[in-house]
């Protein structure tokens, strides 16, 4: 029988092991581990591979987003538009500055529905955050649009996106600002916890710059108020390092999919994600998220044969949590976002898989069905 983890994470380590150790021992030595030069090469390269002006290191993606709205002085009486599919750090990045976080439901793609979120807009509404999920970018032509005929700003909530693309253009890169994360289970993970965040804008850039390390500029003069928000420098090596691999982990992810689409799609008590050959859409897969009938049943059978499955966030959906004041018995208005919830199980994605393992996962999905 197979024993498939979910993710792996002493294979990544073990895959890199020497490189990893040596890094770890330079940055050491060098006593470099706030604000130093592995930092700055890494946002360089990072801004450099996202074709973006500005990649800021900071502690996490949930912190990326605080210090986006921040500085973009979203706070108490503003609305921002966010898909009720996603993590809950989305909406409570934007409840810690003091603003409302709406839920607008998802299209086919399980991606933010511009049409849905068009129906959220009210004079309150000053921003939309889609969330770029799983390694697939929104339709951020629909996204744009609607934010174009009411005034509002763009954020990218890309805690799972390098690397994916929409017309050619990286996740992360279309909105005022857009966000990263460096968890270890992410595309490009760290060995703890670590974020971006992202912008074209100089004036936003220098903005973010203070609100990351207490307000203090390059001078270290404290100039604004602030936060402690710093990217440490040894997880900037790390990453400086694994960005180095990551057209090659992308790639592998995708053949992953590829194999995963070619046996699903038509199945009718299967509904896959798009497959990577999508039309406008360069998806990466952080995950494999398909929604599946009988989810419960499959997942306990796969279990059973060794393949450890994981329904994201625990299946729940943000307006799911009766402790937030929400609840689906309150919130009844996002139907594709409830059937998706029902249905939705991620199965193993990650570079150290093997295509036999691949194989197993996908008999073992298909001959539950018989």
């Amino acid at each position: 029988m197979p024993d498939i983890p979910f993710f792996n994470y002493p294979a990544i380590y073990k895959r890199y092991e020497a490189e990893f150790d040596a890094i770890f021992k330079d940055v050491c030595s060098r006593g470099a581990y706030i604000l130093q030069r592995d930092l700055e090469e890494f946002e360089t390269d990072l801004a450099r591979f996202l074709n973006v002006r500005h990649a800021l290191g900071v502690a996490d993606g949930t912190n990326a987003m605080v210090i986006g709205l921040k500085a973009h002085d979203i706070g108490p009486g503003d609305e921002v538009i966010i898909a009720s599919h996603t993590y809950i750090a989305t909406a409570a990045a934007v409840h810690m500055v003091g603003a409302t976080p709406v839920f607008a439901d998802i299209g086919e793609d399980y991606m933010m529905s511009a049409a849905d979120a068009t129906k959220r807009v009210t004079p309150k509404t000053r921003a939309i955050m889609p969330t770029q999920l799983n390694g697939r970018c929104c339709n951020m032509d629909e996204i744009q649009a609607l934010a174009d005929a009411h005034g509002l700003l763009v954020f990218e909530d890309s805690a799972q996106g390098l690397g994916a693309r929409f017309k050619g253009r990286c996740a992360g890169t279309f909105g005022r600002f857009g966000t990263l994360s460096f968890y270890p289970a992410k595309l490009l993970g760290c060995f703890g916890d670590g974020g971006a965040v992202m912008t074209n804008d100089d004036a936003v850039a220098e903005n973010l710059k203070l609100w990351r390390d207490h307000g203090r500029n390059d001078d270290g003069e404290v100039v604004a108020w602030g936060t402690n928000s710093r990217l440490d420098n040894l997880q900037a090596a790390f990453l400086k390092f694994r960005l180095g691999n990551y057209e090659k982990d992308m790639a592998r992810r995708r053949q992953i999919a590829g194999m995963y689409e070619a046996a699903f799609r038509g199945h009718d008590k299967l509904h896959p994600p798009q497959g990577p050959s999508d039309g406008d859409h360069y998806d990466v897969y952080q995950n494999y998220e398909m929604a599946a009938e009988d989810r419960d049943g499959l997942r306990a059978a796969l279990s059973d044969k060794g393949i450890r499955t994981i329904i994201q966030w625990a299946g729940t959906p943000v307006h799911w949590f009766d402790n937030l004041g929400y609840g689906r018995d309150k919130v009844t208005d996002l139907p594709k976002t409830d059937w998706f919830f029902d249905r939705c199980l991620m199965l193993p994605m990650h570079m150290a898989l093997t295509d036999d393992d691949v194989n197993a996962v996908i008999d073992a999905v298909l001959g539950y069905y018989k």
